[in-house]
């Protein structure tokens, strides 16, 4: 056949393969291995395609909670499946997205996953299997945002201790619940009559009550100065011992350490009510010219803020409960709002190290103020990755 090719199909006798079964050749060359090639090239490339089409991967730079399934199926409606811990098989999305994201997962453990696709022509389904693992990594990437800030803002506190180290005056606004203090002591000093200092109902792990503590000692240095009487009840054993450490370390930065009396800090109750009761007492009898309700404060604070003023004293409070400033507010001559409790020590002692913490926390509200502002005009504008960049250290 001229412009064609020449078919000489034949089968070799003479030639045998390892079973015994004869070679089909074609221009000498095998074909019985040529299709086995061909066939396992095509298995191959099946199991690939199908690799592609349905996809579980690990969510890179995470905690290990999460794993990230897709599929490319062109199908309107597909069934997501997991495998418990027994192999049944829970179906954990319906619909015609094309990904989903499982969370909560337990991280280095193993979940296998089915993909079914309806076929109604064929009235079944097709079936794609895959499996993968979560790992935690060294670092949440989508935590970077909180990093940034973090850094930021520890970079402005050092370097604003730095400057107050090398004697820079950093403004503070002024707060009158605090330049108030002189004038309570004089005015405890002129009648005759000892201070009141209640630092809370929490124990010492709550940052309030240490932050009372401090003003309580340079409370205790000024009340020293003047001969004045402090009286400080406490609620808890902790308390008790720090409070009398710190009333003793200021008599005796005064120089008077004589005229420290460790009975006139003494311990009340544990009990809520009983402590505010004990409290109410003191006031009534003691009759104390200056009353100084700093710290934690609960559903007491209107009872302990209201026995003060039927007495006549002059009365300074602070909490950062919100819930219950209100009732400092209406009933005591002066109020630490919120932060005002926590920056009174900075502002009172002007120490180099507290004063430079207290604004670089100062440039971090900045830096948020900020990140607010830009962030509404940038979902006004339509670019939502600056959001999405910080909504991420959320999750």
């Amino acid at each position: 056949m001229s412009g064609g090719l020449l078919i000489n199909w034949r089968i070799a006798k003479s030639v045998q393969s390892g079973f015994g079964d004869p070679q089909f050749l074609y221009n000498g060359v095998n074909m019985t291995k040529l299709a086995t090639i061909i066939f396992f090239l095509w298995g191959i490339n099946a199991l690939l395609c199908a690799s592609h089409l349905f996809t579980v991967s690990d969510v890179p730079w995470d905690d290990g909670k999460a794993l990230q399934i897709e599929w490319k199926v062109p199908a309107d409606t597909i069934y997501l499946q997991k495998a418990d811990s027994l192999g049944a098989w829970t179906t954990i999305y319906a619909g015609s997205q094309s990904s989903y994201r499982d969370t909560d997962l337990n991280p280095d453990l193993v979940y296998n996953y089915r993909l079914l696709v309806p076929r109604p022509a064929f009235q079944d389904s097709m079936a794609f299997m895959a499996k993968a693992k979560p790992r935690e990594q060294w670092f949440y990437l989508h935590k970077l945002s909180y990093l940034l800030i973090l850094l930021a803002v520890s970079l402005a506190v050092l370097y604003y201790v730095h400057g107050a180290r090398r004697g820079k005056d950093y403004f503070i606004r002024r707060i009158s619940g605090l330049d108030s203090m002189d004038e309570a002591i004089g005015r405890a000093t002129e009648k005759g009559k000892p201070i009141l200092f209640v630092p809370g109902i929490s124990d010492l792990d709550d940052i309030q009550t240490i932050a009372s503590l401090t003003i309580l000692s340079h409370l205790a240095q000024k009340a020293a100065e003047y001969d004045t009487a402090l009286i400080v009840p406490c609620r808890f054993s902790m308390v008790l011992s720090a409070s009398r450490e710190v009333v003793k370390e200021a008599y005796l930065k005064a120089g008077k350490p004589d005229s420290y009396r460790e009975d006139r800090i003494f311990y009340l109750t544990d009990d809520q009510f009983g402590y505010v009761a004990g409290i109410d007492g003191i006031m009534v009898r003691e009759q104390p010219a200056a009353n100084f309700f700093l710290g934690s404060f609960y559903a007491e604070s209107l009872i302990l803020a209201e026995t003060g003023f039927s007495t006549g004293a002059i009365q300074t409070s602070g909490t950062a409960q919100a819930s219950q400033l209100p009732f400092f507010v209406v009933s005591c001559d002066y109020t630490l709002i919120g932060e005002e409790l926590f920056a009174a020590s900075a502002y009172l002692s002007r120490d180099p190290q507290q004063l430079g913490s207290l604004k670089g926390h100062d440039f971090g509200k900045l830096l948020v103020i900020v990140f607010i502002i830009l962030g509404v005009i940038m979902e006004i504008a339509g670019w939502h990755g600056f959001k999405a960049f910080f909504e991420g250290a959320a999750q």
